[in-house]
């Protein structure tokens, strides 16, 4: 025994030495462990991607995850400011009380959209632009982390360069800002955002920090981030993920915005704002299903012995044998477990590929508010659905916005803007060819979809294609026919009085005034077209609106005027000013008036453009009641001209310097003593004030196309015959003379011309008074008196201080 005792002993003090040792390596290494990084769970292929594709290593998923949870710009990026007008728009974003904040999906989305477009259109012509794999998906993604408040938005489109980023994103603003944020101001309509250009910063009422990663064909990949505090920061991306091409939002969200994390509220807003998006939209949706997995031993023994206390004595020995088999298979149980997956959101088919008949008016409606980017509660006032057939064929789909855009009628002439959007066999092609609808209908929304054109060609070629022309005809009847069929529809249009009475007792009294409404909004755009389209003048006539000595304040149109002329008028009659009230107490419409004639009252401007081409309607002559050429009976007219030959004349030598053409007796004066005329061809008065009025007009040379005043008398007035008589007794009174010219240059002011000398005028006006309160011609103004008080007041000051003076010496 005592053998084996001292080699034991030696045994035990080893492994006490031992045993500290290990345990002090074991820390060691522990703690080495911790310090070290470990390995987080694989970050999902690709964003977007498909299964067993290129997937981050730890590394990388570390540093994407740092970065998605700093909320802080790095240190290495390169800084900017943002552009006044930009840091403007963002403070109105994030200090915004709008209740609205969804729109912010609605336009990221849409901006994705476009870049797929772009991209899918470079790819026409070289398809090696798409790259390989995943990269040629089409697509938009939506993912959510709700751990760290993240929602991420990406596209496979054209992607920015690092110089797309700073100017599309910060320092050189699209002319839409400023716009947005003075329409802002005025309306505080938020919707109107995706219009104006500018809708990515609507990001900012939900998020307070985002990053846009994004890669372009020709760069490399660059991170883009801001937390909207005036500045932004752009740098080279080293730790994301690559996206081969293509753009990812990340929001970090607000606290408050916590909603938008939520897969349901993304569903929701996707189906209500871009359900026709033509690219996939598809959210990364947690989904249940049910699993079979191996029971636990604890469980399958609980089972067994159920299974054998309810079984009953009786079995025969056949179920024996079936339940010695089923106890050889393993137990198993059902589980639920949540799996992700992308989940589709738009599977709305093109409306314009389907039939008319299978589209519902809520469907237009959506499908108008998301081509127009106009998410307010109007609905469009009308639309047109067809499909064009024969040697060029294509389908179209036209709106009428229910308002016209704030800068529909600025620089109309120097801008090329179209609303129509061109696909070629589903492709979207561009947004910006003007060659599909005249200038004059710019208004109409929608889009056109051809299978004649060629879809390999560049854009210049596609503008020379012969078949444009064959659209664009069909594409102006089609949308003059839609706004012939809105007056049509009006109740308000209607003559017949039983059926307005019907129109309006059913459900068509929606449709009630609502051609005034477009009127209103774009009445000016039909004026252009009669100006500007000759081929379609009279139907564009027809849709001609506007306010009669009749009318009452309601709109007539001119086959209305028509139907309601004397059936001894031959002509049209118009009168054009500045507004109705003015033109209503024109001297011009007293006989008119007084006969029961009805004039159309004219007070657009461009009113007087329009009747310089609109010469005559269903064989009816227009004339202008303030021109010459207004043809009424009167038996009496050679009787008067014979009685009144020697005042004319007197009075015609009499205004010989001030280029009176001639003085006539007049046919449509009834209590006005006199009113000047412009020959036929020439301005009228009002076009005279509107070319005045023109900043690089030239009065020089507009003086060839001033009318030739003629001076138009009413025999039937005292004052005319009170003159008469006097120029009988003595032709060369001078105050004869001075009081005829003084009646003249009234009735130029009153018949809406310009005074070529105000102060001469005004001088005849003075002696005028000067004789009816009996003042001497030669009375002059009395003279105002000298006051000599100031010399006495600076005297008396004087005295003073020289007394002051003395007493200053006498005191020294």
């Amino acid at each position: 025994m005592r053998k084996w005792t001292i080699p034991f002993v030696l045994f035990l003090l080893c492994l006490i030495f031992l045993v500290p040792d290990q345990g002090r390596k074991v820390q060691a290494n522990a703690e080495a462990d911790s310090d070290a990084p470990v390995d987080p769970p694989k970050v999902e292929e690709k964003f977007g991607a498909v299964p067993n594709g290129l997937s981050t290593d730890s590394d990388v998923a570390k540093r994407e995850a740092e970065s998605m949870s700093r909320k802080t710009l790095r240190a290495s990026a390169e800084k900017f400011e943002f552009q006044a007008e930009v840091s403007r728009l963002m403070d109105i974003l994030i200090n915004s009380l709008y209740s609205n904040k969804d729109i912010f999906l609605r336009e990221l989305i849409s901006n994705a959209s476009d870049a797929l477009d772009k991209i899918r259109f470079l790819a026409l012509t070289d398809k090696e632009v798409l790259g390989e794999g995943d990269n040629t998906k089409l697509e938009i993604q939506i993912k959510l982390d709700k751990e760290k408040k993240i929602l991420s938005i990406r596209d496979r489109g054209v992607g920015m360069t690092k110089e797309d980023l700073r100017k599309n994103l910060g320092t050189i603003a699209k002319s839409g800002t400023s716009a947005f944020v003075e329409k802002m101001q005025t309306s505080g309509d938020l919707n109107l955002i995706g219009q104006f250009g500018v809708g990515f910063y609507s990001v900012y009422l939900v998020a307070d920090y985002v990053e846009v990663i994004s890669k372009h064909n020709d760069d490399k990949q660059y991170v883009w981030e801001s937390k909207a505090d005036g500045a932004f920061a752009i740098s080279e991306d080293t730790w994301n993920e690559p996206l081969g091409r293509g753009t990812e939002i990340r929001l970090h969200l607000r606290d408050e915005a916590g909603e938008y994390l939520d897969e349901l509220k993304l569903k929701e807003l996707v189906k209500k704002y871009s359900e026709f998006i033509n690219f996939p939209i598809n959210l990364w949706a947690s989904k249940e299903v049910e699993k079979e997995v191996p029971a636990d031993e604890d469980e399958s023994i609980d089972e067994e012995e159920t299974s054998e206390s309810s079984s009953s004595e009786e079995e025969g020995e056949e179920e024996d044998a079936e339940k010695a088999e089923d106890e050889k298979k393993p137990k198993t149980k059902t589980v639920k477990e949540t799996t992700y997956e992308w989940e589709l959101l738009n599977d709305m088919k093109a409306i314009w590929l389907r039939s008319p008949k299978e589209v519902t008016d809520e469907e237009y409606n959506k499908f108008y508010h998301s081509l127009a980017k106009d998410f307010s509660e109007d609905k469009p006032m009308a639309w047109s659905h067809f499909n064009a057939e024969g040697d060029v064929e294509f389908k179209a789909v036209l709106f009428i916005p229910p308002k016209a855009p704030h800068d529909l009628y600025e620089s109309y002439y120097n801008t090329k803007q179209s609303n129509l959007k061109l696909y070629v066999r589903r492709v979207f092609i561009s947004d910006e060819f003007n060659e599909l609808l005249p200038k004059y209908l710019n208004f109409l929304m929608g889009l056109v979809d051809s299978d004649t054109l060629p879809l390999n060609v560049s854009r210049e070629m596609l503008q020379q294609h012969s078949s444009l022309k064959t659209i664009k005809k069909k594409l102006i009847r089609k949308a003059l026919d839609m706004i012939r069929k809105l007056a049509e529809e009006d109740p308000d249009e209607t003559n017949d009085k039983e059926k307005r009475d019907v129109d309006e007792s059913s459900e068509e009294n929606e449709k009630k005034g609502q051609y005034a409404k477009f009127w209103n909004e774009f009445g000016k755009s039909i004026k252009l077209g009669i100006i500007e389209d000759a081929t379609n003048r009279n139907r564009l006539a027809k849709l001609l609106r506007f306010e009669t000595t009749k009318s009452d304040g309601k709109l007539t149109s001119l086959d209305q005027y028509i139907s309601r002329m004397k059936s001894s008028q031959k002509d049209i009659f118009y009168i054009t000013g500045a507004s109705k009230e003015q033109l209503e107490k024109s001297p011009f419409l007293e006989r008119l008036n007084k006969k029961d004639y009805e004039v159309i009252l004219f007070t657009d401007p461009v009113d007087e453009y329009l009747m310089q081409y609109l010469m005559d309607y269903e064989d009816k002559k227009f004339q202008n009641v303030s021109k010459e050429g207004l043809k009424l009976k009167d038996s009496k007219t050679k009787e008067l001209k014979e009685s009144f030959k020697g005042l004319t004349k007197w009075w015609k030598s009499t205004l010989a310097s001030d280029n009176v053409e001639d003085v006539k007796i007049s046919n449509r004066l009834a209590d006005t003593p006199c009113v000047v005329v412009t020959s036929k061809y020439g301005w009228s008065a009002y076009m005279e004030k509107i070319m005045h009025s023109q900043t690089l007009s030239d009065a020089s040379k507009q003086a060839y196309m001033r009318g030739k005043r003629v001076l138009e008398i009413n025999p039937r007035h005292p004052i005319i015959k009170a003159l008469r008589e006097r120029v009988v007794t003595d032709p060369e009174d001078e105050s004869v003379k001075l009081t005829a010219k003084l009646i003249y240059q009234t009735a130029l002011m009153e018949s809406g011309f310009d005074l070529s000398d105000p102060k001469d005028f005004a001088s005849h006006i003075y002696s005028s008074v000067k004789s009816s309160l009996n003042i001497s011609p030669d009375a002059t103004v009395e003279e105002e008196e000298d006051e000599a008080e100031e010399p006495e007041v600076e005297t008396k000051a004087e005295e003073e201080s020289a007394s002051e003076e003395s007493e200053l010496k006498d005191e020294l």
